[in-house]
Protein backbone atom coordinates (compact mmCIF):
# COMPACT_ATOMS: atom_id res chain seq x y z
CA UNK A 1 0.00 0.00 0.00
CA UNK A 2 2.82 2.35 0.87
CA UNK A 3 4.44 1.61 -2.50
CA UNK A 4 1.24 2.64 -4.26
CA UNK A 5 1.22 5.95 -2.39
CA UNK A 6 4.84 6.75 -3.28
CA UNK A 7 4.63 5.85 -6.96
CA UNK A 8 2.74 8.96 -8.20
CA UNK A 9 5.45 11.19 -6.74
CA UNK A 10 8.31 9.54 -8.66
CA UNK A 11 7.64 11.20 -12.08
CA UNK A 12 7.79 14.61 -10.44
CA UNK A 13 11.17 13.76 -8.94
CA UNK A 14 12.49 12.56 -12.30
CA UNK A 15 11.14 15.67 -14.04
CA UNK A 16 12.97 17.83 -11.52
CA UNK A 17 16.20 15.94 -12.14
CA UNK A 18 15.78 16.36 -15.89
CA UNK A 19 15.18 20.08 -15.54
CA UNK A 20 18.24 20.40 -13.32
CA UNK A 21 20.35 18.47 -15.84
CA UNK A 22 19.10 20.63 -18.73
CA UNK A 23 19.76 23.80 -16.73
CA UNK A 24 23.28 22.61 -15.88
CA UNK A 25 23.96 21.73 -19.53
CA UNK A 26 22.71 25.14 -20.70
CA UNK A 27 24.89 26.87 -18.11
CA UNK A 28 27.96 24.95 -19.30
CA UNK A 29 27.16 25.75 -22.95
CA UNK A 30 26.64 29.45 -22.26
CA UNK A 31 29.80 29.59 -20.15
CA UNK A 32 31.99 27.63 -22.57
CA UNK A 33 30.72 29.45 -25.65
CA UNK A 34 30.94 32.87 -23.96
CA UNK A 35 27.48 33.64 -25.28
CA UNK A 36 27.02 36.44 -22.74
CA UNK A 37 30.23 38.15 -23.81
CA UNK A 38 29.35 41.48 -25.49
CA UNK A 39 30.75 42.42 -28.88
CA UNK A 40 32.90 45.53 -29.06
CA UNK A 41 35.58 47.23 -31.17
CA UNK A 42 39.12 46.06 -30.37
CA UNK A 43 41.17 48.00 -27.83
CA UNK A 44 43.96 49.81 -29.66
CA UNK A 45 47.16 50.84 -27.91
CA UNK A 46 49.41 53.01 -30.05
CA UNK A 47 51.39 56.24 -30.17
CA UNK A 48 49.91 59.22 -31.96
CA UNK A 49 52.26 59.26 -34.94
CA UNK A 50 51.79 59.96 -38.62
CA UNK A 51 52.30 56.32 -39.66
CA UNK A 52 49.83 55.05 -37.05
CA UNK A 53 47.22 57.57 -38.21
CA UNK A 54 47.81 56.36 -41.77
CA UNK A 55 47.38 52.73 -40.67
CA UNK A 56 44.08 53.48 -38.92
CA UNK A 57 42.75 55.26 -42.00
CA UNK A 58 43.94 52.46 -44.28
CA UNK A 59 42.55 49.67 -42.05
CA UNK A 60 39.08 50.82 -40.87
CA UNK A 61 38.42 47.24 -39.73
CA UNK A 62 40.61 47.98 -36.69
CA UNK A 63 38.10 50.46 -35.34
CA UNK A 64 34.91 48.55 -36.14
CA UNK A 65 32.95 46.33 -33.79
CA UNK A 66 33.97 42.70 -34.13
CA UNK A 67 30.93 40.49 -34.67
CA UNK A 68 31.98 36.80 -34.54
CA UNK A 69 30.06 33.89 -36.12
CA UNK A 70 26.87 32.96 -34.31
CA UNK A 71 26.81 30.44 -31.44
CA UNK A 72 30.42 29.19 -31.53
CA UNK A 73 32.22 32.34 -32.70
CA UNK A 74 32.72 33.84 -29.23
CA UNK A 75 34.64 30.84 -27.92
CA UNK A 76 38.36 31.05 -28.56
CA UNK A 77 38.68 27.37 -27.62
CA UNK A 78 36.24 26.21 -30.29
CA UNK A 79 37.71 28.55 -32.90
CA UNK A 80 41.17 27.18 -32.10
CA UNK A 81 40.01 23.56 -32.27
CA UNK A 82 38.02 23.96 -35.49
CA UNK A 83 40.61 25.96 -37.38
CA UNK A 84 43.63 24.16 -35.95
CA UNK A 85 42.35 20.69 -36.79
CA UNK A 86 39.91 21.19 -39.65
CA UNK A 87 41.01 24.44 -41.24
CA UNK A 88 38.80 26.21 -43.72
CA UNK A 89 36.20 24.38 -45.78
CA UNK A 90 38.73 24.41 -48.61
CA UNK A 91 42.24 25.42 -47.51
CA UNK A 92 44.42 26.72 -50.36
CA UNK A 93 47.56 24.90 -51.45
CA UNK A 94 49.98 27.55 -52.71
CA UNK A 95 52.83 26.29 -54.87
CA UNK A 96 56.34 27.06 -53.73
CA UNK A 97 59.92 25.89 -54.03
CA UNK A 98 61.75 24.45 -51.03
CA UNK A 99 65.21 25.86 -50.42
CA UNK A 100 67.98 24.22 -48.38
CA UNK A 101 70.69 26.17 -46.58
CA UNK A 102 73.68 24.58 -44.81
CA UNK A 103 74.41 26.24 -41.48
CA UNK A 104 77.95 26.60 -40.00
CA UNK A 105 77.31 23.79 -37.46
CA UNK A 106 76.17 21.36 -40.14
CA UNK A 107 72.43 21.87 -39.61
CA UNK A 108 70.25 22.15 -42.72
CA UNK A 109 67.80 25.05 -42.65
CA UNK A 110 64.84 24.93 -45.03
CA UNK A 111 62.32 27.49 -46.18
CA UNK A 112 59.66 27.61 -48.87
CA UNK A 113 59.63 30.39 -51.48
CA UNK A 114 56.34 31.48 -53.06
CA UNK A 115 56.30 33.88 -56.00
CA UNK A 116 53.59 36.57 -56.31
CA UNK A 117 50.53 35.82 -58.43
CA UNK A 118 49.80 39.46 -59.27
CA UNK A 119 51.62 42.76 -59.48
CA UNK A 120 52.03 44.65 -56.22
CA UNK A 121 49.96 47.83 -55.96
CA UNK A 122 53.16 49.91 -55.79
CA UNK A 123 54.65 48.23 -58.84
CA UNK A 124 57.70 47.31 -56.74
CA UNK A 125 59.07 44.02 -55.51
CA UNK A 126 58.02 43.36 -51.91
CA UNK A 127 58.82 40.12 -50.08
CA UNK A 128 57.28 38.89 -46.86
CA UNK A 129 59.76 36.91 -44.75
CA UNK A 130 57.58 34.82 -42.44
CA UNK A 131 58.41 32.96 -39.23
CA UNK A 132 55.62 30.55 -38.09
CA UNK A 133 54.64 29.67 -34.53
CA UNK A 134 56.13 27.03 -32.26
CA UNK A 135 56.96 23.75 -34.05
CA UNK A 136 55.19 25.01 -37.20
CA UNK A 137 56.19 25.22 -40.85
CA UNK A 138 54.99 26.25 -44.31
CA UNK A 139 52.56 23.33 -44.61
CA UNK A 140 50.36 24.43 -41.70
CA UNK A 141 46.89 25.56 -42.76
CA UNK A 142 47.05 29.06 -41.30
CA UNK A 143 50.37 29.67 -43.08
CA UNK A 144 48.99 28.33 -46.36
CA UNK A 145 45.96 30.61 -46.09
CA UNK A 146 48.10 33.65 -45.27
CA UNK A 147 50.57 32.96 -48.10
CA UNK A 148 47.80 32.42 -50.64
CA UNK A 149 46.22 35.78 -49.75
CA UNK A 150 49.59 37.55 -49.86
CA UNK A 151 50.50 36.05 -53.24
CA UNK A 152 47.24 37.22 -54.76
CA UNK A 153 48.02 40.74 -53.56
CA UNK A 154 51.43 40.86 -55.20
CA UNK A 155 53.75 39.72 -52.41
CA UNK A 156 56.56 37.20 -52.68
CA UNK A 157 56.64 35.03 -49.54
CA UNK A 158 59.50 33.19 -47.88
CA UNK A 159 58.36 30.92 -45.04
CA UNK A 160 60.84 29.44 -42.57
CA UNK A 161 60.41 25.80 -41.60
CA UNK A 162 61.51 25.53 -37.98
CA UNK A 163 64.48 23.19 -37.63
CA UNK A 164 63.08 19.72 -36.97
CA UNK A 165 59.42 20.67 -37.46
CA UNK A 166 58.92 19.13 -40.92
CA UNK A 167 58.27 15.39 -40.49
CA UNK A 168 59.99 14.44 -43.77
CA UNK A 169 63.20 16.45 -43.28
CA UNK A 170 65.90 14.79 -41.20
CA UNK A 171 68.19 16.76 -38.91
CA UNK A 172 71.80 16.87 -40.08
CA UNK A 173 73.23 18.03 -36.75
CA UNK A 174 72.30 17.43 -33.09
CA UNK A 175 70.26 20.63 -32.90
CA UNK A 176 66.61 21.60 -33.44
CA UNK A 177 64.77 24.91 -33.17
CA UNK A 178 64.66 26.82 -29.90
CA UNK A 179 62.65 29.81 -28.72
CA UNK A 180 65.42 32.36 -29.13
CA UNK A 181 67.67 31.16 -31.94
CA UNK A 182 67.57 33.44 -35.00
CA UNK A 183 70.23 31.68 -37.08
CA UNK A 184 67.91 29.97 -39.55
CA UNK A 185 65.65 33.00 -39.96
CA UNK A 186 68.70 35.22 -40.53
CA UNK A 187 70.05 32.81 -43.15
CA UNK A 188 66.71 32.89 -44.99
CA UNK A 189 66.60 36.70 -44.95
CA UNK A 190 70.20 36.94 -46.24
CA UNK A 191 69.35 34.53 -49.06
CA UNK A 192 66.38 36.69 -50.08
CA UNK A 193 68.46 39.87 -49.99
CA UNK A 194 71.17 38.33 -52.19
CA UNK A 195 68.82 36.64 -54.62
CA UNK A 196 66.47 39.61 -55.01
CA UNK A 197 68.68 42.72 -54.57
CA UNK A 198 65.84 45.12 -55.46
CA UNK A 199 63.18 43.71 -53.17
CA UNK A 200 61.95 45.37 -49.98
CA UNK A 201 61.08 43.27 -46.96
CA UNK A 202 58.08 42.96 -44.65
CA UNK A 203 58.97 40.83 -41.64
CA UNK A 204 56.11 38.73 -40.21
CA UNK A 205 56.13 36.52 -37.13
CA UNK A 206 53.33 34.44 -35.62
CA UNK A 207 53.35 33.68 -31.87
CA UNK A 208 56.83 32.26 -31.10
CA UNK A 209 57.85 33.51 -34.55
CA UNK A 210 57.03 37.03 -33.37
CA UNK A 211 59.64 36.71 -30.63
CA UNK A 212 62.22 35.43 -33.10
CA UNK A 213 61.73 38.15 -35.73
CA UNK A 214 61.75 40.98 -33.17
CA UNK A 215 64.90 39.55 -31.58
CA UNK A 216 66.50 39.24 -35.03
CA UNK A 217 65.78 42.85 -35.95
CA UNK A 218 67.22 44.04 -32.65
CA UNK A 219 70.41 41.99 -32.76
CA UNK A 220 72.14 44.22 -35.32
CA UNK A 221 71.25 47.41 -37.16
CA UNK A 222 72.22 45.80 -40.47
CA UNK A 223 69.40 43.26 -39.99
CA UNK A 224 66.95 46.12 -40.56
CA UNK A 225 68.35 47.01 -44.00
CA UNK A 226 65.60 47.14 -46.67
CA UNK A 227 62.95 46.28 -44.06
CA UNK A 228 59.77 48.31 -44.54
CA UNK A 229 58.10 47.14 -41.33
CA UNK A 230 57.66 44.23 -38.95
CA UNK A 231 54.32 42.64 -38.05
CA UNK A 232 54.23 40.53 -34.87
CA UNK A 233 51.04 38.47 -34.49
CA UNK A 234 50.01 37.12 -31.04
CA UNK A 235 53.52 37.42 -29.63
CA UNK A 236 54.34 36.52 -26.05
CA UNK A 237 56.24 39.16 -24.09
CA UNK A 238 57.39 37.68 -20.76
CA UNK A 239 58.69 34.12 -20.67
CA UNK A 240 58.95 34.07 -16.88
CA UNK A 241 55.35 35.20 -16.40
CA UNK A 242 54.17 32.89 -19.16
CA UNK A 243 55.63 29.90 -17.31
CA UNK A 244 53.38 30.53 -14.31
CA UNK A 245 50.39 31.35 -16.52
CA UNK A 246 50.72 28.13 -18.52
CA UNK A 247 50.47 26.09 -15.32
CA UNK A 248 47.06 27.57 -14.43
CA UNK A 249 43.84 25.71 -15.23
CA UNK A 250 41.95 28.94 -15.93
CA UNK A 251 40.89 29.13 -19.61
CA UNK A 252 42.24 25.56 -20.05
CA UNK A 253 45.82 26.89 -20.15
CA UNK A 254 47.24 23.80 -18.44
CA UNK A 255 45.49 21.58 -20.99
CA UNK A 256 46.93 23.57 -23.90
CA UNK A 257 50.34 23.38 -22.23
CA UNK A 258 50.01 19.59 -22.12
CA UNK A 259 49.03 19.41 -25.81
CA UNK A 260 51.95 21.60 -26.91
CA UNK A 261 54.33 19.61 -24.71
CA UNK A 262 53.06 16.36 -26.20
CA UNK A 263 53.66 17.72 -29.71
CA UNK A 264 57.18 18.82 -28.75
CA UNK A 265 57.93 15.38 -27.32
CA UNK A 266 56.85 13.73 -30.57
CA UNK A 267 59.11 16.03 -32.60
CA UNK A 268 62.11 15.48 -30.31
CA UNK A 269 61.64 11.71 -30.25
CA UNK A 270 61.23 11.59 -34.04
CA UNK A 271 64.76 13.04 -34.24
CA UNK A 272 66.12 10.99 -31.37
CA UNK A 273 68.89 9.43 -33.44
CA UNK A 274 70.26 12.79 -34.63
CA UNK A 275 69.87 14.54 -31.28
CA UNK A 276 71.19 11.92 -28.88
CA UNK A 277 73.31 9.44 -30.84
CA UNK A 278 76.62 11.18 -30.25
CA UNK A 279 79.89 9.75 -28.94
CA UNK A 280 80.21 12.73 -26.63
CA UNK A 281 76.93 11.89 -24.88
CA UNK A 282 77.13 9.35 -22.11
CA UNK A 283 74.63 6.49 -22.54
CA UNK A 284 73.49 6.76 -18.92
CA UNK A 285 72.92 10.50 -19.35
CA UNK A 286 70.99 9.90 -22.58
CA UNK A 287 68.72 7.35 -20.88
CA UNK A 288 68.17 9.73 -17.97
CA UNK A 289 67.21 12.59 -20.29
CA UNK A 290 64.84 10.41 -22.31
CA UNK A 291 63.23 9.05 -19.17
CA UNK A 292 62.46 12.57 -17.94
CA UNK A 293 61.29 13.56 -21.42
CA UNK A 294 58.76 10.69 -21.55
CA UNK A 295 57.21 11.82 -18.26
CA UNK A 296 57.18 15.56 -19.03
CA UNK A 297 53.70 17.10 -19.13
CA UNK A 298 54.58 20.76 -19.72
CA UNK A 299 56.78 22.83 -22.00
CA UNK A 300 58.77 24.04 -19.00
CA UNK A 301 59.70 20.47 -18.06
CA UNK A 302 60.87 19.84 -21.62
CA UNK A 303 62.90 23.07 -21.52
CA UNK A 304 64.64 22.00 -18.32
CA UNK A 305 65.19 18.44 -19.53
CA UNK A 306 66.28 18.91 -23.16
CA UNK A 307 66.08 22.34 -24.78
CA UNK A 308 68.29 24.29 -22.39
Amino acid sequence: MSMMLETPEMPAVFDGMKLAAVAAALYVIVRCLNLKSPTAPPDLIYQDTAINSFLLKSCPLLTKEYIPPLIWGKSGHIQTALYGKMGRVSSPNPYGLRKYLTMPDGATATFDLFEPLAEHCTGESVTMVICPGIANHSEKQYIRTFVDYAQKNGYRCAVLNHLGALPNIELTSPRMFTYGCTWEFGAMVNYIKKTFPQTRLIVVGFSLGGNIVCKYLGEAATNQDRVLCCVSVCQGYSASRAQDTFLQWDQCRRFYNFLMADNMKKIILSHRHALFTDNRINKVFEDSVLSRLYTATSLMQIDDTVMR
